[in-house]
């Protein structure tokens, strides 16, 4: 085992006295590990907003923001705006106070490995190198490296010296670097040689194009720079941007609120009918008065006071009365035939191949000020600028679907963007300086999808890949074509040479069009890598199933479900005449089993020695599964009666891990661990750290982070070797998931868990498990992946989230991919973008295929410029948003507590719509006031703080809440959404109209309803979908047709207990039921599971939990809420 020492702030290790990369191939280019002159990294320096600061007393109680004398911050450097993207009337500018400086981030010491070892080549760092990256996925702190102070919003990293020249091409050998920004592909035409190749079509169940940002006519395509322009100067600026220092907003009162009268109504004309008044377009830089870096102290000299509390509430499920206005307002009408909380990721998206028109001369899509100034919104208000007020506009819930917002580019430039089920940014106007950015008080951040199946993706087989020779971006269809021989570099504005190759087009079949190229016409590509981006011959897929076979392990009876389903699926599992499995059980010894070609049977090999752990027979313990096929099925057959009669108790999981490491560390691999008990034996042991009696009543909650650094450190080693660790958890006891789990984030693995689990007393449980180890076992996967995020020379990356480890700056080291894997970044403006009208970001996936390919998948994705607040707040997108602050909050209840996250999510949504009432809006009038594109950010942060990762004062498991965070943190957007504000239907009354129709299936689309038992009725059947788990509740008076009809039963009383599957009946109530329910699952990689509630059931507690809108004992209506929101606000 490797000694070193880890970083635990961003996963690297220090080898002893080695001082190389934690790296498979060649090192990494010294220039981007080692510091430069004169560049200290632990520099103090002005930092970016933050909501989530560390807490310092100050009264009422503990605050997020250091208390302290204000000082004046030194001004912001005045620059020279490009033409507005909007001509809203601007308003006159307004003197700034400014925050006390806060100190700078916490040093970063370049990371360093343990030791090198066998891998795919990696190509070398950029020539200008990226600061350090800190990875978020840290569970516990570094001793030796002081904590943020603070949730760190857009935190610029320190300078790291002047940039390489561009003329000058990278040292080193040429390379495989990860680059930033992916972005989805607009399908290639069908191929036409076999150098190229698609897949089928998708089936299409609607059309995915729909007309740019709201109220832009088309423009036409940029056209190319013209020959011989050299690229837009680019001033490094120091990054300007302040560390806010208030007291804290507090957070929302808990228990039952003092007595206190809902807001009145506005006297006079009613605000609900009122046409709102035109947003103020943001005078970043124009305005008569001195400009200063950007706080809100003016706001903040009034917070010192008592937290108000809410209004008084009844008890669950009732609000307090309410003020004219907000009872009857109609919901906003949506349509759309996908789920509303998948179709977000698939509105503004056209899959259908585009040709780049593309001629020589012309201006780039870099040099767009003319085209893009000609996009002004005009003088009307868009309708993500429509002023709501969410006092008095109660329904805003669409019935349908929340679409991701288009970015305002040209209908050309549109079309062949990513689309956002792979590549989502928080905003889709990228402001154009950091103290712009800090106004709007928003985090900018990336969340990623890099795997996601595709129904169709453009696969090229080339032996020259084109790429940038200075910052190593993959070509793409953002870059310019100076003429027909050269290309400049989106990225880093380089001119590139065009190589000889690259003129012929393998779909037309002509020459000297290289515009016309698959990869200059698809945001997202895969490419065959060819064998310069390999050291070693690919490896080949391995797969070792790791089994607890303690007592426990067998009472639970998971080792049936588990032989049964690799039996039926061991056909299925990734890979080629090269594959190999192999298979260890333990308990307080560890099993190894013989599966040598010529035994008669299988042979089980006992080590009891776990202290000094050893491979008894290491040749014939991995074995290829083509030719050890029949002695693999015996052994499946075998091993679920071979422990029955077992009375072992102990678990010497720490000790089987280690086993497993030494056999795979040759190869590689995916490691899967089968774990239902606290280890208890040997190295890793753990002990119960979880008091059942704190689990409600604790307001911070402990043992957040791991007990031992042993899984960490261990599954830093297995990074290291290309093995990841994917565990199952099956157990109705404290299991520890806070240390067990760092085993898979650290490995690049996945964690499945299954509480309570029991093949007699769970049967829903014992489906969902069935069916996600099929999914497990016959899904895509890749092994000994990096990935590299690149993005627009201006714009830097400086926190990651996800599992993963970081091997040197920005390269994530992914020892598997799979399909269902997501990702999130933070990032920074370091340097003003003045000079551009867009941006990119590119994500780079090296990989190698099951089949033994080393492939390389690319997204690239644009967005627009602006440099008004008001532009920026009409691209934000809302769920991209609440996903990365879950991502953030994550890692704040673990390095701070629980309590700083909650607080820091509250002041995330006072602070945004504190800088939307104070910069944009042009008339000040009563009420809490929103953008329309915000105007659910305020229920999906009293979601988060209801959410089971976050919640207090509700009994909640340990190893549930942890479970939670996990999920939040590498779940995919489209999927975390429904765990954070799960979707509840009426489906008694299910009817055809405006259904979808899929392979010949009538799919009905109830309307989607608030999380108030306000919309249930005892007359109806509510579905609830909370994304791994569903939830059909039945009234009391429920009308015996859907009982008869759905369910099978004569009527209410005579609903089973526990019901978990719906009958097959042959009536067209049942189908639709079932249709609508089938429907909801196909969209998941996951199985969710079923459970039919009634009154008495024991899930409805967990059904009413979820009533997000609703109050309970411990938290606030989503009305109350608003008005705690709007209290501070107005201090």
């Amino acid at each position: 085992m490797s000694t070193a020492g880890f970083n635990s702030q961003n996963g690297t290790g220090t080898g002893t006295g080695t001082g190389q990369t934690y790296t498979n191939g060649p090192s990494q280019n010294p220039v981007a590990l080692q510091q430069l002159p004169g560049v200290n990294y632990g520099m103090t320096h002005q930092s970016t907003y933050n909501p989530m600061q560390a807490k310092a007393p100050a009264p009422p109680g503990p605050g997020l923001y250091p208390s302290g004398p204000y000082q004046p911050a030194p001004p912001v450097s005045s620059y020279q705006p490009g033409p507005p993207l909007t001509s809203y009337p601007s308003a006159p500018g307004q003197s700034l106070l400014s925050r006390p400086q806060m100190g700078g981030p916490p040093p970063h010491t370049p990371p360093q490995s343990a030791s090198p070892s066998p891998g795919p080549r990696l190509l070398p760092a950029q020539a200008t190198p990226p600061p350090p990256a800190v990875s978020s996925s840290s569970y516990y702190q570094n001793p030796q490296q002081p904590m943020a102070p603070a949730w760190q919003y857009n935190t610029a990293p320190p300078p790291m010296g002047p940039p390489a020249s561009m003329s000058a091409p990278p040292r080193g050998p040429v390379a495989n670097h990860m680059n930033p920004a992916a972005s989805l592909a607009a399908t290639a035409p069908p191929p036409s040689s076999a150098a190229y190749s698609t897949a089928p079509p998708p089936h299409m169940s609607q059309s995915a194009t729909q007309p740019p940002g709201p109220g832009m006519p088309p423009t036409s395509l940029h056209g190319y720079t013209q020959t011989g322009t050299a690229p837009p100067p680019m001033n490094p600026i120091a990054p300007h941007a302040y560390q806010p220092g208030r007291p804290a907003y507090g957070p929302p009162p808990t228990g039952p609120p003092p007595t206190m009268k809902p807001a009145p109504p506005p006297t006079g004309p009613t605000m609900a009918n009122a046409t709102p008044p035109p947003p103020k377009a943001d005078g970043a830089v124009a305005g008569n008065g001195p400009q200063a870096s950007n706080s809100y102290n003016h706001v903040d000299n009034k917070m010192a006071g008592l937290t108000q509390p809410g209004p008084p509430g009844r008890h669950l499920g009732h609000y307090p009365s309410l003020p004219p206005g907000y009872q009857n307002t109609s919901a906003p009408h949506a349509t759309s035939n996908i789920h509303p909380a998948m179709q977000a990721a698939t509105q503004p998206y056209t899959r259908a191949p585009q040709p780049y028109q593309q001629m020589p001369g012309g201006p780039g899509p870099a040099q767009l000020s003319s085209s893009l100034a000609a996009m002004s919104l005009q003088s009307s208000t868009p309708e993500a600028l429509r002023v709501v007020n969410l006092v008095q506009e109660r329904n805003l819930l669409p019935p349908n679907a929340i679409p991701a917002p288009t970015p305002c580019l040209t209908q050309d430039l549109q079309k062949i963007n990513c689309s956002p089920e792979v590549f989502r940014c928080t905003l889709t106007s990228i402001p154009q300086t950091q103290s712009l950015l800090n106004k709007a008080k928003m985090p900018l951040g990336l969340l990623l999808h890099p795997f996601k199946d595709l129904s169709q993706l453009p696969v090229v087989t080339s032996s020259t890949i084109v790429r940038c020779r200075s910052c190593r971006t993959y070509i793409n269809p953002f870059v310019s074509f100076l003429d027909q021989r050269r290309w400049k570099c989106n990225l880093c504005f380089r001119v590139n040479d065009v190589p000889e190759e690259f003129m012929y087009n393998p779909v037309s079949r002509s020459y000297g069009e290289p515009h016309k190229r698959p990869e200059v016409q698809n945001a997202t590509i895969e490419f065959i890598a060819p064998s310069e981006y390999m050291l070693r011959p690919p490896q080949p897929a391995v797969y070792l199933f790791v089994l607890d076979v303690s007592h426990n392990a067998v009472e639970t009876g998971y080792l049936n479900v588990f032989c049964q389903s690799l039996l039926e699926n061991i056909n299925a599992l990734p890979g080629d005449s090269r594959t190999k499995v192999g298979f260890i059980t333990f308990d307080s010894t560890i099993h190894f089993y013989n599966l040598q070609e010529g035994l008669s049977q299988p042979q089980m090999l006992i080590v009891s020695d776990i202290e000094d752990i050893f491979l008894p027979t290491p040749d014939s313990l991995l074995v290829n599964l083509n030719e050890c096929k029949e002695l693999v099925q015996d052994l499946l057959k075998s091993l679920p009666t071979l422990f029955e009669k077992t009375m072992e108790t102990q678990s010497a999981l720490g000790s089987a891990l280690q086993a497993a490491f030494k056999l795979l560390s040759p190869t590689g691999g995916r490691l899967s661990v089968f774990q239902t008990q606290l280890p208890n034996l040997g190295v890793g042991a753990l002990q119960s750290r979880e008091d059942p009696n704190q689990r409600a009543s604790a307001k911070d909650i402990q043992h957040l982070s791991p007990a031992t650094d042993f899984y960490k450190k261990l599954a830093l080693d297995c990074s290291g070797q290309q093995v990841a660790v994917d565990l199952f958890l099956l157990s109705s006891q404290y299991c520890d998931l806070a240390s067990l789990g760092c085993i898979s984030r650290y490995s690049a693995g996945s964690v499945y868990y299954y509480p309570s689990y029991h093949h007699q007393y769970s049967p829903a449980q014992v489906e969902r498990f069935q069916k996600d180890l099929k999914r497990y076992f016959t899904r895509k996967i890749g092994f000994e992946a990096v990935m590299r995020i690149r993005c627009t020379k201006g714009l830097s990356i400086h926190t990651f989230h996800g599992n993963f480890f970081v091997r040197s700056t920005d390269l994530l080291s992914l020892p598997n991919v799979n399909p269902d894997a997501g990702f999130a970044v933070q990032m920074s403006i370091e340097e003003n973008l003045d000079d551009m009208q867009i941006v990119s970001f590119q994500a780079a996936l090296l990989y190698t295929s099951s089949k033994g390919e080393r492939r390389i998948r690319v997204h690239t994705l644009c967005l627009p410029v602006v440099n008004s607040l008001s532009d920026i707040f009409a691209g934000a997108d809302v769920q991209a948003i609440s996903g990365l602050l879950a991502c953030m909050a994550v890692d704040r209840s673990v390095t701070a507590s629980l309590s700083d996250a909650r607080d820091a999510m509250t002041n995330a949504a006072v602070d945004s719509l504190s800088s939307y009432r104070q910069f944009v809006l042009t008339i000040q009038q009563p009420g809490l006031l929103a953008p329309a594109c915000l105007r659910l950010f305020p229920l999906y942060i009293l979601a988060l703080l209801k959410q089971k990762a976050f919640r207090t004062g509700t009994s909640t498991r340990l190893d549930d809440r942890v479970f939670a965070m996990c999920q939040l943190k590498y779940q995919p957007l489209v999927y975390s959404m429904l765990m954070i504000h799960p979707a509840l239907y009426r489906v008694d009354d299910l009817t055809d109209e405006g259904a979808l129709n899929i392979n010949e299936r009538t799919i009905p689309q109830p309307a989607v309803h608030q999380l108030t038992v306000e919309k249930l009725c005892r007359e109806g059947a509510f579905l609830m979908d909370c994304g791994t788990v569903m939830y059909l509740w039945i009234g009391r008076n429920c009308h015996p047709n859907f009982l008869t009809q759905v369910l099978g039963v004569p009527n209410y009383a005579a609903v089973p207990e526990n019901l978990y599957l719906l009958p097959e009946l042959d009536t067209a109530e049942s189908q639709r039921t079932r249709a609508f329910v089938g429907w909801l699952r196909d969209q998941k990689p996951f199985f969710p599971s079923l459970h039919v509630i009634r009154d008495e059931s024991q899930l409805k507690a967990s059904f009413m939990q979820n009533m997000i809108e609703d109050r309970t004992e411990s938290a606030l209506s989503y009305y109350e809420f608003l008005l705690h929101l709007q209290q501070q606000i107005s201090k």
